[in-house]
């Protein structure tokens, strides 16, 4: 099989390239920088951005499945740019898959594309979007938006399908757990809320396994062909002692100061208000979608992913932090 595998430099991508080339794929890599690892698996990378429509396109030439994670996340930004790259980026891969006649492509979405500031309990893949005016960021709206044009594409000639996996997580991530290790040793990480909120957490090789056992059966007609599946352990951990314990295997102390949900969220549309007016650099220490993540309980069935195409995670979360535990020892050096 030849898979283009869009974002395959970075996390969640470089798993799944690495995945793969272990079961003997071929794989190209469409990125938009230089990656040491990729040099050293041999796979072919190509650089371009996905809000080039005509690099995206020649990306797609003479491949079999797309998968099509590259995204830009985060809380803060500019709408040109998450619309651009997660929206715009998306409809050009579609674009591109249809020129090309891929007949396959797997999308990465998220959970937050569902996210209407409420909580979710054990919720299922028939949970409604939201009305538009309810995300409190760019990240998931535009994911959403991408997420349905996905969905919409399945059909003449392309079968699609949309994996939302839930907070991604394991060694060599750039995004969550240094950002977590560095707010723990400035002193400014704060548990919001009272702490008993259950969030699901997913655990990157699980998620790139996810991605091929769902590309292996789509296909036009197939039970997965148009549909979206929620990602993620099967049981849901208590968020803050989920922290705290990864703050033990760094060496650090656990969260002590806390706010309460009340407080965050009003801090958050302070800062978001201060930061908008006066233009900051960076991004705001707290937000209102931040607050609600922090603080309220989000987990997911995926009793619809073990039906469909036999998802089941392989990768305990006890495995999982014992493979962490080196760079977590790392990122406190």
């Amino acid at each position: 099989m030849q898979a283009l595998v869009t974002g395959g430099g970075g996390f969640l991508g470089l798993y799944m390239t690495e995945q793969l080339i272990a079961r003997g794929d071929q794989v190209r890599v469409f990125c938009r920088g230089r990656y040491s690892r990729l040099d050293e698996l041999g796979v072919e990378t190509v650089r371009g951005d996905v809000r080039d429509a005509d690099a995206v396109t020649a990306a797609c030439r003479n491949i079999d499945v797309v998968f099509h994670t590259a995204a830009v996340p985060g809380v803060w930004g500019a709408w040109s740019i998450y619309h651009g790259v997660n929206t715009r980026g998306t409809l050009h891969v579609i674009e591109g898959c249809r020129k090309c006649g891929v007949p396959r492509l797997v999308f990465t979405s998220s959970p937050s594309v569902i996210f209407d500031g409420k909580p979710h309990e054990n919720v299922d893949e028939t949970y409604p979007y939201p009305r538009t005016a309810s995300y409190l960021c760019h990240y998931p709206h535009t994911k959403a938006l991408a997420e349905r044009a996905v969905l919409e594409a399945n059909g003449g000639g392309l079968a699609t399908v949309s994996l939302r996996p839930h907070l991604i997580w394991g060694p060599r991530d750039n995004h969550l757990i240094p950002r977590l290790i560095q707010r723990a040793r400035s002193g400014r990480l704060r548990r919001v809320g009272d702490g008993t909120n259950l969030v699901s957490m997913s655990y990157v090789e699980n998620v790139a396994a996810a991605h091929l056992q769902a590309a292996d059966v789509l296909s036009a007609g197939s039970p997965v062909a148009g549909e979206v599946y929620f990602i993620n352990e099967p049981e849901p951990v208590r968020l803050w002692p989920w922290i705290d314990d990864l703050l033990s295997l760094a060496g650090l102390p656990p969260v002590r100061k806390r706010i309460s949900t009340k407080k965050s969220r009003q801090l958050g549309a302070m800062l978001e208000t201060v930061y908008r007016l006066f233009r900051l650099p960076g991004e705001p220490p707290m937000t209102r979608f931040l607050a609600s993540q922090l603080s309220s309980s989000h987990h997911y069935s995926i009793a619809k992913a073990k039906h469909d195409f036999g998802y089941q995670p392989q990768i305990s979360v006890a495995e999982g932090m014992r493979r962490l535990e080196p760079e977590l020892k790392r990122l406190t050096k």
